[in-house]
C-alpha cells in the first residue's frame, strides 16, 4: 500500500513561539531532548506545557534502527555535569514528573547506566517529591548495567518492544525482541515495586493479531504500562509508513491492552512513548 498523504487526524499545528522558549532553557543548561531529536509530533504541546522528555548520554546514537531520526554517528564524550543539569532543568520547570531517556551508546562499557543512575539521583535530591520516569536502551543484554539504573530506584522503568517480531529485522535490526522482552522480566524480578513499560509503534504492515500476540508477551514479563502510536516517516531515508491506523482501531487496541491486564494503556495516532506520561504515573499511584 503506497501512502500518498498524512490523514486529517494526524495534521497539528505547533506554537513556534512555545518551542523557542524551550529550547532557549535547554541551550543553556547543554541539554537535549527527545522531543527535538526525534522530532516528536507533539513538541509544541509539551513545550508549551513547560514538559519535556530529557536525552542524556548525547544526541547520537550507535544504532541504525530505520524508523527513528535520532542522528548517528560519531559519538561525543559525555559531559559530566549532565545529569545534574537534567535535575535543574526540572526543578526550574517545577515538574511533577521527570522522564529521561538516551541515544543507544553500544560504545560505553555500561552503555551509560551509571549516567542514567546519576540523574535520577541528582533529581531526587532538587525534587524529593517528584516522580522519575526513564526510557533505557537494552545494554547489549548487560544485567548489571540494568541493575545499576534499578539500583536508583526510579518510579518507571520503560523500555520500548517498538513492533511485532516478525519486523524487527526490518525496523530493528541492531536490536533482538527476545533480549527486550527478557529486560522488562528482569525487572520485575530485581525490584517488583518498580512499575515497567513499554511501547510499540503501528504502521510497519502488522497484523492485529501480531499486535495482540505482542500485548501478551509483554504482560507474561508483567509489564505494566502499554503505549501505541503511530509511525510518522520521518525522511525518504528511513522506512514507510505501509498504513495509517484509524482513531477507533487505536481505541479498540487500548481497550483490548486493559483487558489483558495492563493497568495503564495510550493508544492514539499521536501517542509516543512518554507523551503525557505523568497522566500513567497518576492513575498507577491512585491504583
Amino acid at each position: 500500500m503506497d501512502v500518498q498523504r498524512k490523514p486529517e487526524w494526524l495534521k497539528i499545528k505547533a506554537n513556534t513561539n512555545d518551542i523557542l522558549e524551550m529550547e532557549k532553557l535547554l541551550k543553556v543548561l547543554s541539554l537535549h531532548t527527545v522531543c527535538e531529536g526525534a522530532a516528536c509530533p507533539n513538541i509544541g504541546e509539551c513545550f508549551k506545557n513547560k514538559t519535556a522528555t530529557f536525552m542524556i548520554l548525547g544526541e547520537n546514537c550507535t544504532r541504525n534502527c530505520r524508523f527513528c531520526q535520532v542522528t548517528k554517528g560519531i559519538v561525543q564524550p559525555l559531559n559530566p555535569e549532565e545529569p545534574e543539569n537534567v535535575a535543574k532543568a526540572s526543578k526550574q520547570l517545577g515538574l511533577k514528573h521527570i522522564v529521561v531517556t538516551s541515544v543507544t551508546r553500544d560504545d560505553l562499557k555500561d552503555g551509560g547506566a551509571e549516567f542514567f543512575a546519576q540523574t535520577i539521583h541528582h533529581i531526587r535530591e532538587y525534587l524529593p517529591h517528584s516522580s522519575v520516569e526513564v526510557l533505557i536502551p537494552d545494554f547489549q543484554g548487560d544485567i548489571t548495567a540494568l541493575y545499576t539504573v534499578l539500583d536508583a530506584k526510579p518510579d518507571i522503568l520503560n523500555h520500548n518492544i517498538e513492533t511485532v517480531p516478525e519486523l524487527y529485522h526490518e525496523v530493528r535490526p541492531m536490536a533482538a525482541y527476545e533480549r527486550s522482552l527478557e529486560l522488562l522480566k528482569r525487572v520485575k524480578e530485581y525490584n517488583p515495586h518498580i512499575y515497567t513499560k513499554s511501547g510499540l509503534m503501528v504502521g510497519f504492515g502488522e497484523t492485529k493479531q501480531q499486535i495482540q500476540s505482542v500485548m501478551d508477551d509483554l504482560r507474561e514479563m508483567d509489564c505494566d504500562i502499554l503505549t501505541i502510536g503511530q509511525y510518522l516517516q520521518p525522511s525518504k531515508a528511513h522506512l514507510r509508513v505501509v498504513e495509517y491506523i484509524t482513531p477507533e482501531q487505536f481505541d479498540e487496541y487500548r481497550l483490548i491492552g486493559l483487558e489483558k491486564g495492563f493497568k495503564y494503556v495510550a493508544s492514539g495516532p499521536l501517542v509516543r512513548s512518554s507523551y503525557n506520561a505523568v497522566e500513567g504515573m497518576n492513575v498507577l499511584s491512585e491504583g
